[in-house]
């Protein structure tokens, strides 16, 4: 499924509970959700599996905007559970719990027309650390001139994990394009030849994503730990999960169903 179905997926989700249904069903509890765009997909799938297994236990209110911001909203209480694709932090609120329930793959991406098949370490922290500028010094490259650098905004646990992974203490030059979401960079990277950017496995339609070291950008590489541009998706919540909470986490992280949902296009935990 496009990343584009699943984000309208995610809409639909959010609008269970809004239809005309009886007195006695809307008394359901309301899990609310909030924060990474790249957790969000799946976490969309994940809900509808769990309300076609709970037969309608629960309502799923569902919302994006970021890491960063799942993990505030989750510590001030203003959902039930926040979404992460970026590891806990030391400056993170306390009290906050970050529940593993997958894995996913950060592809480095190019314009079709520039299709460069394989970029190195060395050559990531070059281009976006800004000390190769030009699209003639890259080797692979088929076209020459300025690199447009597209990157996330300081609040994406994307832009947290590429960090951390390819860059390093490699800092990021000043000379980039801040986008707000996956399918944001995924949309500029598209539509501009010298664009360069970086998403989630589940957003590379329509653009190039380059082999890291060597190693293609896919999910069967991801699955056997050969790609080494792997990091971890959570559901984070304030204290340990409890109730239906508790229930969903758990039926996400370990329930067979959970695992063939997740496994289509993310690394599942089993």
């Amino acid at each position: 499924m496009s990343s584009v179905r699943l984000l309208r997926a995610c809409v639909a989700v959010a609008a269970i509970g809004a239809l005309a249904i009886p007195a006695s069903a809307a008394a359901k509890p309301v899990i609310t959700i909030s924060g990474s765009t790249s957790v969000a997909p799946l976490a969309s799938l994940l809900a509808r599996g769990y309300l076609k297994e709970s037969k309608n236990a629960v309502k799923f209110k569902l919302a994006q905007g970021g890491s960063d911001v799942g993990v505030a909203d989750v510590a001030a209480g203003r959902v039930s559970i926040g979404m992460s694709s970026r590891d806990p932090k030391s400056s993170d609120p306390r009290g906050i719990f970050f529940n593993k329930i997958a894995k996913d793959a950060i592809c480095i991406v190019t314009n079709p027309s520039n299709p460069v098949a394989n970029l190195s370490q060395a050559q990531i922290k070059a281009i976006f650390g800004g000390s190769v500028r030009d699209w003639r010094d890259v080797a692979g490259s088929g076209i020459t001139g300025a690199i447009d650098v597209t990157v996330r905004t300081a609040a994406s646990g994307t832009q947290d994990a590429f960090q951390k992974i390819f860059l390093g203490s490699t800092s990021l030059t000043g000379a980039v394009s801040q986008k707000a979401s996956n399918g944001l960079i995924q949309q500029a990277v598209k539509s501009n030849r010298n664009a360069i950017g970086y998403v989630s496995l589940d957003f590379v339609g329509g653009v190039n994503p380059a082999s890291y070291n060597g190693v293609a950008c896919n999910l069967r590489n991801a699955k056997s730990g050969e790609y080494g541009g792997v990091r971890n998706f959570w559901l984070v919540t304030r204290g340990p999960a409890k109730g239906n909470i508790s229930q969903f986490i758990k039926w996400a992280q370990d329930s067979s169903a959970a695992a063939k949902i997740t496994g289509k296009h993310w690394v599942p935990l089993k």
